[in-house]
């Protein structure tokens, strides 16, 4: 019994930290020259900080708000995703020259993407933690078209736009899930951890869960690499549920980074590159899994005994540091309570948030018979 508490500690410590990372980099979220960075917050991000008016390598204006990726030709038939069926009253930021992809929020408060893994959490305690597909997509269809929006975000990925580009043409719910460019991207990680933790802490196999997370995935993110990435982070989540030592945790991320042939990651580690030359010019800083993954395991090993400073590490190279930042926070959150014990109140929606965490990880028990 006490070792079951170990875990489930563990798995909220890393729920809280997941929320954290996000809303840290939300106000540099896709920043793309660090100079940028460090102009707007004087020497970077040190602390939860709101979304700037300006964004200096935005192209939110490019994106199609008709369907998932860039602008192009679009039919007369087809209508507008963006203001119709989601993020109705926010169609005005889009299409605005440098505009900040999550105008308008605050401080410590969470993207998008944040509140969809929210979504999930919600969904498994209605189905009492066991994954029922039909029952996310449903909440997720009625929390994104929402007449009044549920989240204060006005920006949505790619994966949202084509999903309900295929929806608002009649195509069945668990069959909307549109592949582009970036498809095979961090984000589609990151809504990932809490159904990971639920069912491992019900004693459900680990390959049942890869199943499960593969599963998920499929609805939102259909691309082969980027379920083998999703097999390799549900096995270094449930072993790091384990507490290991060390040496443990070492191998685990080690492991974690075989998915990348030829990557030496404590080599890369031990070569001490400066974090901004490792991403930006070792891996990019964009959202694609092909080096978002090798920099979140990069930056989980480096920092693993300063998760603070890991956290802000991540934020202040920029690209995707908010979906990046969401998965790092989540491996680094089950190794210490550090950042969830003096940052998590200071979310906009913390008590929301922990309500939920504790009624994902504390289901009610069931009556005797």
């Amino acid at each position: 019994m006490q070792e079951d508490t170990s875990k489930m500690q563990r798995a909220v410590s890393a729920l809280k930290t997941t929320f954290i990372a996000d809303a840290l980099s939300m106000p540099v979220h896709w920043y793309y020259r660090v100079i940028d960075i460090d102009l707007a917050f004087d020497g970077g991000i040190k602390g939860f900080e709101a979304a700037p008016v300006y964004h200096p390598s935005s192209i939110m204006s490019l994106h199609s708000t008709s369907s998932g990726g860039r602008q192009s030709a679009r039919k007369k038939s087809a209508p507008n995703v963006v203001g119709e069926a989601i993020l109705k009253g926010r169609a005005h930021h889009w299409g605005v020259a440098n505009v900040h992809y999550h105008q308008g929020m605050q401080a410590g408060e969470n993207t998008l993407n944040a509140q969809c893994t929210r979504v999930l959490m919600r969904s498994l305690i209605s189905t009492e933690g066991a994954y029922d597909k039909q029952a996310f997509v449903s909440d997720y269809i009625a929390f994104m078209t929402a007449d009044t929006p549920q989240h204060s975000d006005t920006y949505a990925e790619s994966y949202h736009r084509g999903f309900f580009a295929n929806y608002l043409q009649g195509r069945s719910p668990l069959k909307c899930a549109a592949i582009t460019h970036d498809t095979a991207s961090i984000g589609a990680l990151v809504t990932l951890a809490p159904l990971v933790f639920c069912l491992y802490l019900r004693n459900e196999p680990v390959s049942d869960i890869q199943v499960a997370c593969r599963e998920h995935l499929a609805l939102t993110h259909p691309d082969d690499a980027l379920m083998r990435v999703s097999d390799r982070y549900v096995t270094l989540l449930c072993g790091l549920l384990e507490a290991p030592d060390d040496d443990t945790i070492c191998a685990l991320l080690i492991e974690a980074a075989k998915s990348h042939g030829g990557f030496d990651l404590k080599g890369l580690v031990n070569r001490g590159v400066p974090d901004r030359q490792v991403v930006g010019h070792v891996f990019s800083s964009a959202c694609y899994i092909s080096d978002a993954w090798p920099v979140v395991l990069y930056f989980a090993y480096k920092y693993r005994n300063e998760p603070w400073q890991g956290l802000l590490a991540n934020t202040n190279v920029g690209g995707d540091n908010v979906h990046r930042g969401m998965v790092l926070g989540t491996i680094l959150g089950l190794q210490s309570a550090s950042i969830a014990d003096q940052w998590f109140e200071k979310l906009v929606d913390h008590q929301s948030i922990a309500k939920e965490i504790s009624e994902l990880m504390n289901p009610p028990s069931a009556p005797k018979q």
